[in-house]
Order: structure tokens, then C-alpha cells, then sequence
């Protein structure tokens, strides 16, 4: 909780939320949050929707007022066509493998605005962790998608585009031998967290905590003087996070 705390509390953090929420449409009623974990961004639109409907794979456990939690799959949402005025969706499109069906179920359930939040051009090569339990390798912090511009259009094309902003930077990018050469070496340095668990077994991705072999040090260290080169001269300081603001298809003409 606390390391939540403090990453809320970051400059490039307060900075995303303060974005999101300028984008957010005035004079509507109702908003359903998607992925609402906590409760931390719900609460923040109760300032700005007189009805907060907070919905997450398992039923969130806060209690607030204004807002009314129900658990529910983005992929296959439990409410009638345009039940909502406006869909809030960040930091959940990028975990979905079938982010199609996804996004097809998100433009039914709104009446008038989509707001939605994704790392923008992530390298998902970059950061793989290796579960200890199965040996399968894992997208970072279990992201199977990745967006550009094109891609968000795309999924979204029943709608319009009413603005899309940018928050912070990175150079962070791999290419095939550096990828290659880190799985050799067993992914030492990937997203380990005990918060974060397997995509293919659900087993705990916690850090290896047996001694690197000197070929595994060999390989990473080769495979981040590779990458750390390819990401000077080919990343140029790459978007972190896409915001998108659309209008649904269903209230244009």
C-alpha cells in the first residue's frame, strides 16, 4: 500500500491523473470505470458525475458514496446498449487479450464519450519476467497489447476522435538478438513483483532467488549493452501513456 502511495504521489503520475481528468465531458449524468481496482480514480469522478458505477473482474470491496460497484469481464459487459454517458477505461486495455471484443463492448455501453488510457508504443519485449513455477515468460507487468495511434483508431473507429494527449517519455526499446540473448540469461532483471502473477499458471512472479549462473550474467549483460545502444538511436524518446477521448458512434448526426 505504501509503495502504491508513493507511486500515485510521482510527479509523472499526478501528471497522467491531471490529464485524464481535464478530458473528462461536462454535464453528463452517469460514468462507468473500468478496472477500478481500489476505488482511488472512482472517487475522483463522483467530483465531476452525480453517478459512479466502479467495475473490476472481482467486485470492488470500497464503500463511497455516489458510487455503485459490480464486478464484470470488459469483454462481455452486463448492461443494455448506451447505459452509460460517458466510459472511463485506463490502464486495462493493454492487460486484455482480446481487446477487440473489448473495445467493440465499451462503444455498446456508452451514450456520448469513451475516455481511454494505454501505454503508448510500449516495447512489451522489454522487461519480460520468467515465471519460476511454469518457465513461461511474461509480457511487464502483464501486458499483452500495444498502441500506437493507428491501433487506437482502429478499435475505435465507430467513433470520432475529439482529442488525444500525451503524458511523459521513454527510450526504452529491444530488438530480436538483445530479446534473444535476455531469455538465455533467464529474464533476470523483468517485472518481478509479488502483486504480479503468471499469465499462464497464476503462480506468484517473484524474483529468482537462486544464484545466476556466469553464463546467465554473461548473456544479460551482453543483451543490455545492445539494448541500451538500440535505445539511443532507434527509441527517440517515446510517449509513456496515450489518452484518447472519443465520441460513441451512437449520438453522432
Amino acid at each position: 500500500m505504501a509503495d502504491l502511495q508513493k507511486y500515485r504521489a510521482s510527479e509523472l503520475e499526478e501528471a497522467r491523473a491531471a490529464d485524464l481528468l481535464h478530458v473528462l465531458p461536462k454535464g453528463r449524468a452517469t460514468v462507468l470505470d473500468i478496472g477500478a481496482g481500489d476505488g482511488f480514480v472512482s472517487k475522483l469522478l463522483t467530483g465531476y458525475f452525480p453517478s459512479v458505477t466502479a467495475l473490476d473482474i472481482e467486485r470492488p470491496s470500497f464503500h463511497y458514496p455516489a458510487i455503485v460497484t459490480v464486478a464484470g469481464d470488459v469483454t462481455k459487459l452486463d448492461f443494455p446498449d448506451r447505459a452509460f454517458d460517458c466510459i472511463f477505461c485506463v490502464e486495462v486495455l493493454e492487460h486484455i487479450p482480446d481487446v477487440e471484443k473489448a473495445c467493440r463492448e465499451i462503444i455498446r455501453v456508452a451514450r456520448h464519450e469513451i475516455v481511454i488510457g494505454v501505454p503508448f508504443k510500449q516495447d512489451i519485449r522489454v522487461g519480460r519476467a520468467t515465471c519460476s513455477a511454469c518457465g513461461k515468460v511474461n509480457p511487464p507487468w502483464g501486458h499483452v497489447n500495444s498502441f500506437d495511434e493507428r491501433r487506437l483508431l482502429d478499435l475505435f473507429a465507430d467513433c470520432t476522435l475529439i482529442s488525444q494527449s500525451f503524458v511523459g517519455s521513454t527510450r526504452e526499446a529491444a530488438n530480436p538478438l538483445s530479446v534473444a540473448l535476455m531469455d538465455l540469461a533467464g529474464t533476470p532483471w523483468g517485472t518481478y513483483d509479488e502483486d504480479l502473477h503468471c499469465l499462464y499458471c497464476g503462480a506468484c512472479l517473484c524474483k529468482p532467488e537462486k544464484e545466476r549462473t556466469l553464463g546467465s550474467k554473461i548473456c544479460s549483460a551482453f543483451a543490455y549493452g545492445i539494448h541500451s545502444d538500440t535505445s539511443v538511436v532507434d527509441a527517440a524518446a517515446r510517449q509513456l501513456d496515450s489518452h484518447g477521448f472519443f465520441q460513441a458512434a451512437q449520438c453522432l448526426g
